[in-house]
């Protein structure tokens, strides 16, 4: 929880340049022939991956993919299965044709896991590993993990690339953490062995610590979580795919990324992902972050009709419900009408209603309306944990199919999971609880805390629908976060928060602990004037006000700043919040103030929505039967919003 504090200065942003010939090894282990341990999900995520590398202009018979059985890759592209023999057959084959200047692609979806350290590079530790199809386990006669590949291996091959100037991108979908989360009704499945499952026995030996390998040149790694998370797997809609979280998100960016940068990129596809069932958070490192991806996208523009279908479906984004503009061309025009999409697939979607003569492609103009919310089958913790939640479980809603949020009997309450259906992933209480106020009854309680789930929930898939991924060009407002630490100090009934110390640039990797104040400072770094409004997404759902303030002017002249600030509740428990920045252009109308749109409780006191924005927003939000009879409305300005994760990390 936060709260607002107060306000007045400037940014800039980067962009960096393009490569040369793209070389790709694309890995994807679904079926293991020794482990029990299959997944669904990789062999479609390498069928995805090359499809995109192709569509970004990398020529396919540079494309090798190693996967169990794709369903379909394009022409030229080969093939053979991911065993280990293969894999390092396909790298040493890349490396002997890499040229200076080249770009080598390594992509791998299915397991990781840990072994002990075999070279000392990770200080006594464990190597981190990957699990090719064949791989096996534990064997004691050569201390290690039969057939599956070392980071040390990997690590050697990228360097002896670099040492010859060439490029390397790593992208990474599978996850090594042995973190214990407790994972309990979720639908999805986790891309992890835990060293036990493989056999490895807690006292085997680690190689003495050495000096670890510290790779130079040019690369870049984009991994599907943070080191202490897992990565997960889901199926796709209704169409028997699966896919891991990551690669969809990542595919869906590098599609419509024109020049973005691995960054840029990167936060895309995190911003994606947060609107998505896991709370895993992608990590990238390496020199080229900055670097413009390889290849070309094809930014958002317009897709082909034909007949009643589009030539666009999940991939793309498109959702039953998403609002389409039909147009006789390509590019340009004036529009002939609207439709709604009546199903999506895959690849392709099926319009709702009679087409207007002449139509031939179709532009997206919104999103899909936010979905009402869905609660998964309650489910407990421990059944022996000698608490009666009979009055819990009659408070909450009937379960429906594909569920937001996972509600979770413990400890006497109810805690509201993740479509993950992960307990405390980010420590203990870190799932939000519904917690009855005092007088309250659990079924008061649960309607409360739902309808407040709702509110929030609906409104981030609500604004980042109709924000897009925002690749075309640089951020219109950007961005400088500074962190002033506070402790909390005894007060009358509670806990207060003391004087702050002085700030130091914040570092999201560190996180924040209760009482520290984030400082924002915001510049418009657009050539057009902005409306510029600040909301904070809680991990208990509320979406609260940060700025404007009391009906402040909120319009940022271009190269103006302001710098708005908020600080950490005393007593806040361990968890991922998030800030969001949203920016509108200045129209013909009233400023934009999109303050209003957070949670009911924190805006009782404010007046009704008068800009176009705001009421748009609104009419997106309601539920989708009630949109499906209402008249179409354009969204009246381009929506930017970009997103600051922050984590909680009380102190022990």
């Amino acid at each position: 929880m936060i709260r607002p504090l107060a306000y007045a200065l400037l940014l800039s942003t980067t962009a960096l340049p393009a490569l040369a010939e793209t070389r790709a090894i694309v890995i994807g282990v679904s079926d293991y022939t020794v482990l029990d341990a299959d997944l669904k999900g990789p062999s479609h995520d390498a069928q995805l991956i090359a499809e995109t590398l192709v569509a970004r202009g990398v020529d396919p018979a540079q494309v090798t993919v190693l996967a169990s059985a794709p369903p379909s890759l394009p022409e030229g592209v080969s093939s053979a299965q991911p065993t280990r023999a293969a894999i390092l057959a396909a790298m040493e084959d890349v490396a002997a044709k890499a040229q200076p200047g080249d770009t080598v692609v390594f992509y791998f979806s299915g397991h990781g896991s840990q072994a002990p350290d075999a070279s000392g590079d990770e200080g006594g530790g464990y190597d981190e590993i990957l699990l090719p199809a064949d791989a096996a386990g534990w064997k004691g006669a050569i201390g290690a993990v039969e057939n599956a590949i070392v980071d040390d291996e990997l690590q050697a091959w990228a360097q002896g690339l670099m040492d010859r100037g060439v490029q390397l991108v790593g992208l990474i979908d599978a996850c090594h953490s042995a973190t214990g989360f407790r994972a309990i009704g979720g639908e999805g499945v986790a891309k992890t062995l835990e060293p036990e499952t493989l056999g490895i026995p807690d006292d085997a030996p680690s190689a003495p610590a050495a000096a670890p390998l510290v790779l130079q040149g040019d690369y870049v790694f984009l991994y599907s979580s943070q080191s202490d998370e897992r990565s997960f797997e889901y199926p796709f809609g209704d169409t028997g795919a699966w896919h891991g979280e990551f690669t969809l998100r990542l595919a869906q960016v590098l599609a419509e990324a024109p020049q973005a940068t691995w960054a840029q990129v990167l936060a895309a596809a995190t911003d994606a992902m947060a609107q998505g069932p896991a709370r895993q958070m992608p990590e990238g490192e390496g020199p080229l972050l900055d670097a413009q991806v390889f290849g070309t996208g094809s930014a958002p523009g317009r897709w082909r009709l034909d007949g009643a279908k589009v030539e666009a479906g999940l991939l793309q984004g498109l959702e039953a419900g998403a609002e389409l503009t039909l147009y006789a061309a390509g590019a340009g025009g004036e529009p002939l009408g609207t439709v709604t999409v009546a199903k999506a697939e895959a690849r392709s979607a099926t319009l709702s209603g009679p087409l207007p003569e002449g139509a031939a492609w179709a532009e997206l103009t919104a999103a899909a309306p936010a979905k009402p919310l869905v609660l998964a089958a309650p489910v407990r913790a421990d059944a022996g944990d000698g608490f009666d939640y009979a009055a819990w479980e009659a408070a909450l809603p009937a379960p429906g199919a594909d569920p937001d949020l996972i509600p979770i009997l413990v400890d006497g309450t109810v805690a509201l999971a993740n479509a993950d259906g992960v307990l405390d992933p980010e420590g203990p209480g870190s799932t939000p609880r519904i917690v009855p106020e005092e007088g309250e009854t659990p079924a008061a309680a649960v309607e409360r805390v739902l309808e407040t789930a709702a509110h929030g929930l609906r409104l981030r898939e609500t604004l980042a629908g109709a924000a897009g991924r925002g690749l075309t060009g640089q951020p219109v407002i950007a961005i400088e976060v500074e962190r002033r630490p506070a402790l909390p100090v005894p007060s009358e009934g509670g806990v207060a928060c003391g004087p702050a110390d002085p700030g130091t640039a914040a570092d999201p990797a560190k996180g924040v602990a209760p009482c520290d104040q984030l400082w924002l400072t915001l510049t418009n770094t657009s050539g057009k004037a902005q409306d510029v409004s600040v909301l904070y997404f809680s991990a208990d759902f509320t979406v609260a006000p940060i700025w404007p303030v009391q009906n402040l002017a909120n319009r940022l002249a271009p190269g103006e700043s302001v710098t708005v600030g908020l600080q950490i509740a005393a007593g806040s428990t361990a968890g991922l919040e998030e800030i969001w920045v949203l920016a509108v252009p200045e129209g013909d109308g009233p400023r934009v103030d999109l303050t209003r749109l957070a949670s009911p409780e924190m805006t009782r006191d404010f007046a009704g929505a008068s800009d176009g924005m705001t009421m748009w927003l609104e009419d997106r939000m309601i539920d989708p039967e009630e949109a499906a009879n209402r008249g179409f409305s354009l969204k009246p300005s381009p929506l930017a919003m970009i997103r600051q994760v922050v984590r909680l990390t009380p102190e022990p």
